[in-house]
């Protein structure tokens, strides 16, 4: 873990502070779900707190890691040091408000309660797009200039990952946002950790899939690496189009109003 940690910090130092922080602030947003017994339409106050301290503090340190594949003397440019404010100011704005409301009992996302809550949310709103958004210019940053030595294929799938993290989690959440709520149809009972809808459709669950497909698809890589260079373009290629289908329906099962794990 020690090596893990070094690397990440050799990769980008700022991306992985910050990372390496909200992931070791997650088990204490754990922890008060346990002392506070408060709840939002059912949920402990602190569940969403968690889900986003861990979320945001993967995403920082999967870009960080990514860095590995921008040229050192392309790792400093102006571009990418601008990429590294953005990030962090745009997620610590989220974990921060979220955690808020949380401690004062109070919804942050779909609160429009007051003038100052839409306010805030139509932020969060704005602050989650930058989030997103900086995929955009270290897909671009890589393929372009990838750092030499890499293969080729593993560039590749950083380049998609990074795409479809913009493309399909993006998207989705804008069109979340844009509803009153990420439930469609009945409301009823809570898929475990994830806390997704049992009754009918949930927009996170294509939201989940989007976001996570800048690990997925650079895993992919990871795993088919030992095979034949031919072999390995196929997988990783139709990997992706199979990951971008299987997000793609998930949105669709949701917008009919049905559950992925029925309750």
């Amino acid at each position: 873990m020690s090596r893990f940690i070094t690397e990440l910090l050799e990769r980008q130092r700022a991306l992985a502070v910050f990372g390496l922080l909200l992931v070791a602030l997650t088990p204490l947003a754990i922890a008060a779900q346990y002392v506070d017994p408060r709840v939002i339409a059912g949920v402990n106050v602190w569940v969403k707190p968690a889900k986003f301290l861990f979320s945001i503090g993967l995403y920082a340190l999967t870009m960080a890691w990514f860095f590995r594949y921008v040229r050192p003397e392309r790792r400093s440019a102006l571009a990418q040091r601008v990429l590294v404010v953005v990030l962090i100011i745009a997620g610590g704005f989220e974990v921060l408000y979220i955690s808020w409301q949380a401690a004062h009992g109070l919804d942050s996302h779909f609160n429009l309660s007051t003038p100052f809550y839409t306010l805030m949310y139509a932020l969060m709103g704005l602050f989650a797009t930058l989030l997103v958004g900086t995929s955009l210019p270290l897909a671009w940053e890589i393929a372009r200039r990838p750092a030499i030595g890499v293969r080729a294929d593993l560039i590749a799938a950083v380049v998609i990952g990074l795409l479809l993290t913009f493309v399909l989690g993006g998207l989705v959440g804008g069109y979340m946002s844009s509803r009153p709520g990420h439930a469609i149809g009945a409301v009823a009972g809570h898929v475990p950790l994830f806390g997704w809808n049992r009754g009918g459709g949930d927009l996170r669950v294509a939201h989940f899939f989007g976001i996570h497909a800048q690990q997925a698809i650079p895993l992919l890589a990871f795993i088919v690496g030992a095979v034949r260079q031919n072999v390995r373009w196929a997988m990783i290629l139709g990997g992706a189009t199979v990951y971008a289908g299987v997000t793609i329906a998930m949105l669709a099962q949701a917008m009919a109003g049905r559950a992925l794990v029925p309750g």
